[in-house]
């Protein structure tokens, strides 16, 4: 779509208003508004101006002027605005060199796809996210900066806690709740979220969205899974922002809150984001083949690629302190980097529900829906591709429940780390990968992790823990 294309329809489609949307390095939409007057196909080459040292790990105060340059082709209407308001996501613009900020995540996605078609092995990589999430009736939390305590509730209609709960407000208590890890699919009364899940199916569809799949997930009070059809990297990474951004909002219209935390319930399942990816060239599917289920031999060297970096790649596909609670061997998590077809029980999954080679593909199941899309995407393929160009063997697979094989038979397999903290020093001693074809800068890798120290991993350490109470309280 150009510029043009753009006034034409704000013309035909009466908007008011122009709505410009970014990402920041956490993964947070910003966003901010014009009346329509203000646009014109100027906007599109010279951008608008705002503030970036008011973005976390931006811009520092002295040189924060910077631009932000609307992709027409990312045009959709705003479905929650009462004013008709047309958005567009932007790439971030430096004024002073007018190249692309090296720490705008977007910019990433973009150059990692002309990465991948300067090294002449592929042209394009699609991905299918499966994105969990849940979905309470109240949430609340406290951490007051005077040092005096710290409380979280959550509560669900759905959640199993609540079958003995005596009526609230002359509500009934119908019973029909959901037992711990039994939420997979069962259908109403039980699963109460149809209508919901219905809702933002239907909101992304009539954006041009398509979806899948829509389900409830397997723990109680209110684990949801919407699933949308495969995109192109940079075209994916935008849709998950409008995902989590119509989840967010639905559900805020029906009295409730959407969380994409990884694991906000203890004691249940945590949510994943199960991420389909393939490489392709032209209309070829690079990842169909002869070898070990359906595969090709370059498919098996970037799975060896994504075993080979995967405690520093998971520090970007799961960057949250909250990431590794749900990461906990013993479980059923994808901690075990092995891969296997079928095998839910394997991190890295080749599905074999087709024998139609343009379905064959591979799904990496460690990550989840906290993640920077641009930034978690790209790193995959950053990580296939530098196992593809290094011939990385992946090992044998793993045709097993992993889940109930001994330490002894698990010796040498790759093992997702256990905080964030040590991921980060994964990332830390391991990401020259990254940085090849300058897809991430070296700065962008270390305000990531510099970032993630100080402002998520020592601010949680220095913070007592009620758990610590019940432990220590009387030591």
């Amino acid at each position: 779509m150009k510029p043009a294309d753009i006034i034409k329809r704000v013309q035909e489609e009466k908007i008011e208003f122009i709505d410009y949307r970014f990402i920041d390095i956490q993964g947070t939409w910003h966003h901010f508004t014009t009346p329509v007057s203000q646009i014109s196909e100027s906007v599109f080459k010279d951008g608008v101006g705002f503030d970036g040292s008011s973005i976390k790990a931006w811009k520092e105060i002295h040189e924060s002027d910077m631009l932000v340059v609307p992709d027409p082709d990312t045009a959709r209407t705003d479905p929650f605005y009462e004013s008709k308001t047309l958005v567009m996501i932007c790439d971030v613009v430096d004024t002073q060199t007018r190249e692309p900020y090296h720490r705008d995540p977007r910019s990433v996605a973009a150059n990692c796809i002309k990465y991948l078609r300067s090294t002449g092995i592929g042209d394009q990589a699609y991905f299918g996210p499966e994105a969990e999430f849940f979905v309470f009736d109240e949430l609340r939390f406290s951490n007051p900066s005077d040092g005096s305590g710290a409380t979280y509730a959550i509560d669900s209609t759905e959640a199993h806690w609540n079958s003995g709960q005596e009526p609230k407000n002359g509500d009934s208590n119908l019973a029909f709740k959901i037992r711990a890890k039994g939420g997979y699919f069962p259908t109403p009364p039980t699963d109460t979220l149809q209508d919901f899940r219905a809702d933002v199916a239907l909101t992304l569809e009539a954006m041009g969205i398509e979806v899948e799949a829509l389900h409830h997930e397997v723990a109680s009070a209110g684990q949801c899974e919407i699933d949308m059809r495969y995109q192109a990297l940079l075209n994916m990474a935008d849709n998950m922002q409008w995902f989590k951004y119509v989840v967010k909002n639905t559900a805020r219209m029906y009295g409730k809150m959407a969380t994409f935390m990884p694991k906000p319930v203890f004691n249940d399942n945590g949510s994943g984001m199960h991420i389909n990816t393939s490489l392709w060239k032209g209309d070829q599917n690079l990842f169909a083949g002869e070898k070990y289920g359906g595969l090709s031999q370059l498919a098996l060297h970037f799975i060896g690629g994504l075993v080979k970096h995967a405690r520093a790649l998971i520090a970007i596909t799961n960057p949250t302190t909250n990431s590794y609670k749900r990461l906990v061997p013993g479980f059923e998590a994808p901690v075990n980097m092995a891969y296997s077809a079928r095998n839910r029980s394997a991190a890295i999954r080749i599905p074999t529900y087709s024998t139609n080679p343009k379905t064959k593909r591979i799904e990496f199941r460690t990550p989840d829906p906290s993640c920077n899309a641009y930034l978690a995407f790209s790193a995959v393929v950053m990580a296939g591709l530098d196992g593809i160009q290094n011939g990385y063997d992946p090992g044998e697979p793993l045709d097993q429940d992993i889940f109930f094989m001994s330490a002894r038979d698990l010796e040498g397999i790759v093992t997702a780390p256990m905080s964030l903290d040590h991921a980060l020093d994964s990332l830390e001693a391991d990401h020259d990968w990254l940085i090849k074809g300058n897809v991430f800068s070296a700065d962008l890798i270390s305000t990531f992790i510099d970032y993630k120290r100080r402002d998520e991993v020592d601010s949680l350490r220095q913070r007592p823990h009620p758990f610590e109470f019940e432990l220590y309280h009387d030591c």
